[in-house]
């Protein structure tokens, strides 16, 4: 990928290190980066807890269980983009489960070509996804701007006897005055009273 702004963190979960091998082959660092493996659904478990990766390649079947179970758990709790390796006879199968929860499912083998675009259209995803949590997080913080300074005014009713329209103009009049947010505001008057 050319100027290409942000590097994808990688999971690579699987027992072969011929597979970990040729994935890491199609993960050049200047897009990819860090690369990490691990051997086992548990191990892969325990590695998303410590950090926080933007894919993860899973070749089924794992040593302590097949893999599509983790996919779609890390699908669940995570905003990482999945793809699941499987055996070519169980790929309907294993398509038809996992495809709902959000996980990318490429039968085995899989050209070299297929496997990079398949990346691609994953990290277009994952960076789909990362502006929807980034305007997310913002209607979050203006929700619970509102929440104190609604907060703040029922403070100013109830102390000081003020109307709500009284209330809502001293906490703005002191934003203006003293070039503070609302919500600066707000917590100063939540901790006076």
């Amino acid at each position: 990928m050319v100027f290409q702004e942000r590097t994808y963190g990688v999971l690579i979960v699987s027992g072969s290190n011929k597979f970990i091998e040729a994935a890491r082959a199609l993960l050049p660092p200047t897009d990819y980066y860090p690369v990490e493996t691990a051997g086992s659904a548990g191990e892969a478990r325990r590695r998303m807890l410590d950090a926080a990766f933007d894919l993860v390649l899973i070749q089924t079947p794992l040593r302590d269980e097949f893999g599509s179970r983790l996919a779609m758990d890390l699908c669940q709790s995570s905003g990482a983009g999945v793809l699941l390796f499987v055996k070519s006879e169980v790929y309907d199968d294993v398509y038809a489960k996992v495809t709902e929860q959000g996980v990318m499912v490429l039968p085995v083998p899989a050209s070299t070509q297929m496997v990079a675009q398949t990346l691609r259209i994953l990290c277009a995803a994952r960076e789909r996804l990362r502006r929807m949590e980034e305007r997310q997080a913002t209607v979050e913080e203006k929700i619970e701007e509102i929440r104190l300074v609604n907060r703040a005014k029922w403070l100013l009713i109830e102390r000081l006897q003020m109307t709500e329209g009284e209330a809502h103009r001293y906490i703005e009049k002191q934003a203006m005055d003293l070039r503070l947010s609302r919500r600066e505001v707000a917590e100063n008057i939540i901790n006076t009273y």
